[in-house]
């Protein structure tokens, strides 16, 4: 009987998967910190045989090199991946035998990268689960424009070719099992940007009715689509593909320096990033000035990267070494791989001595009030450009948060109300307005509220 169990890294939006007959396991799109794996296969009492990728992953630090080398496992890519370390390669069609009654087959499904393998795997006589990467995701696909945008139409072709041949090949109850698409940024529907967990489960013949590229017929009308659909995805992702193919070296989780509240002060004033990781609504009452908060969350690592100009010292600060070493292991998914620093014990411990500041935190509710009255604040929309796109408050200022650092001239002067979706991304912002000299007002609420409201327009 095979087994395949599910190892979910919310932070990301990824899954990778265990499937073993019980006595040996293979593991597909493994993350950075593989205790996790190698703890699961403990527990299940399986030994790790073989490691596969589905592609070379844009989003994260692979684990996979590691695993193998930890297991003994051989690494399996396709033979088209340029790599610089050994491996074991497969092309279209090559089978794997894993144990004695389950074996994977490859199947080349070129799109959201042009050597993207899924991997189809067979017990008890029939086909049982579809791993598809990038490829076939729940509804939609991968995006196309992550190794260049000169090469996106084309792609973009080629995936909806894959993933129409994928259901050609499969069965209607073969399980369907990506990689992305739950929130992360690989996948060409935007994440939320709040944190998505996503469906549960699929099959081929959901996706038959659902998959855009399975629903949709014509290619050219896939193409404008999907292509017309992409907007942003986070800035590090320019640097895991690079790190991937070297083989990525092991992490270390162990607790970082501990830095006191001069320290803390003096890696602000040198122009470092310290984070603090607290509640968006506990922050904005008292912090240190100079500080950014990214609350912990399964938002934060995308954020700290996407916004975190790369090779920049980080410190996180925050209340508890539990609260740091989360932090820190959803770094190291990211090739963050160590902070410079770190501050535990609540703000009165690392803020010590230092400049503190406090913010307001509101709602729309608020905003409804102040419209009907003749003082109008000025309003700054976080969001990005695609949700913007859709409706935005009446009269508010737009620049996404990824660019708000470069863009913060655009911003009004004087006191600034400022939303996102759900508050999460506003709260950034408004540290990152503050740390600016800017006077924020945190609006921490669902922006559906200001649709309800009567506060949005799409015009």
């Amino acid at each position: 009987m095979v087994d395949i169990i599910t190892i979910e890294t919310t932070s990301l939006g990824d899954r990778s998967y265990l499937i073993t007959d019980g006595a040996v396991a293979a593991v597909v799109d493994p993350q950075r910190d593989i205790d996790r794996v190698l703890d699961l296969a403990d527990e299940r009492g399986v030994r790790i045989t073989h490691v596969f990728e589905t592609h070379i992953h844009n989003d994260y630090v692979t684990g996979g090199y590691q695993l193998a080398r930890a297991t003994g496992a051989a690494y399996l890519l396709n033979a088209d991946d340029e790599v610089d370390f050994d491996h074991e390669t497969l092309i279209d069609g090559d089978v794997v035998q894993i144990g004695d009654d389950l074996s994977i087959r490859a199947l080349h499904t070129p799109g959201h990268t042009p050597t993207h393998l899924s991997y189809v795997a067979h017990a008890d006589g029939r086909d049982v689960a579809v791993f598809t990467g990038g490829s076939m995701l729940y509804g939609t696909v991968g995006r196309t424009d992550l190794i260049s945008r000169a090469m996106a139409e084309e792609l973009t072709r080629r995936q909806h070719r894959s993933v129409r041949r994928i259901a050609d090949l499969l069965a209607d109850d073969v399980a369907v099992l990506p990689t992305h698409g739950f929130g992360s940024f690989c996948s060409s529907v935007a994440s939320d940007a709040d944190g998505d967990d996503g469906d549960e489960m699929s099959t081929i013949g959901d996706e038959r009715r659902a998959n855009m590229a399975l629903t949709t017929l014509d290619e050219d009308r896939f193409v404008e689509l999907l292509l017309g659909g992409l907007d942003a995805y986070p800035r590090y992702y320019v640097h895991m593909a690079p790190r991937n193919r070297l083989g990525p070296e092991p992490i270390d989780l162990s607790p970082p320096v501990e830095a006191d509240a001069v320290e803390i002060q003096a890696r602000i004033h040198a122009g470092e990033w310290v984070v603090d990781l607290r509640d968006r609504t506990v922050y904005a009452v008292d912090f240190l000035q100079g500080t950014i908060n990214v609350e912990l969350s399964d938002s934060f690592v995308t954020y700290v990267g996407w916004l975190v100009p790369w090779n920049v010292p980080i410190t996180l600060v925050g209340d508890t070494p539990e609260e740091i070493a989360a932090a820190q292991r959803q770094l190291v998914r990211i090739g963050i791989d160590r902070p410079a620093a770190a501050a535990a014990g609540g703000v009165d411990a690392y803020a010590d001595g230092g400049e503190r500041g406090s913010y307001r935190i509101v709602d729309f509710s608020a905003l409804a009030a102040v419209r009907r009255g003749s003082d109008m604040p000025a309003i700054l929309d976080v969001r990005r450009d695609d949700e913007w796109a859709e409706g935005r408050v009446e009269g508010a200022v737009h620049v996404p948060l990824h660019r708000l650092e470069r863009r913060m001239a655009d911003v009004p002067t004087g006191e600034v109300w400022v939303h996102c979706r759900t508050g999460y991304r506003a709260s950034i912002a408004a540290s990152l307005l503050a740390r600016a000299g800017r006077t924020p007002v945190l609006i921490d609420d669902e922006y559906d509220r200001a649709v309800e409201l009567d506060l949005t327009t799409t015009s």
